[in-house]
């Protein structure tokens, strides 16, 4: 079992950046791909970015490539999503995800979920 937690949300002007970070509890947390999903009030949850066990290996939605960053610490078992230029329509619960399936771009590939940070960009 893998507990995250995740922090970093909060309201920001369009235009502001924000840093989001995941922390997991399991020692062995450098085997699992991590993601963030985002979920908008009324829609479906959304893939935004993933970054595969070793670090080596990136994946970003269309929609946030060249905006958001995806990182990891394996020795601290935190994962990290940078988000700058924010926009209005990126305001959304962001989701933080492990799992072991590749390519790690969609919620069927993760096992373990957490809570949720509320992400509000004014316009």
């Amino acid at each position: 079992q893998v507990q995250l937690v995740e922090s970093g949300g909060g309201l920001v002007q369009a235009g502001g950046s924000l840093r989001l970070s995941c922390a997991a509890s399991r020692r062995t947390f450098s085997i699992y791909n991590m993601g963030w999903f985002r979920q908008a009030s009324g829609k479906e949850r959304e893939f935004v970015a993933a970054i595969s066990w070793s670090g080596g290996r990136t994946y970003y939605a269309d929609s946030v490539k060249g905006r958001f960053t995806i990182s990891r610490d394996n020795a601290k078992a935190m994962v990290y999503l940078q988000m700058n230029s924010l926009k209005p329509e990126d305001t959304a619960v962001y989701y933080c995800a492990a799992g072991t399936k590749s390519p790690p771009i969609s919620d069927l590939r993760y096992d373990y979920w957490g809570q949720g940070t509320q992400v509000t960009v004014s316009s």
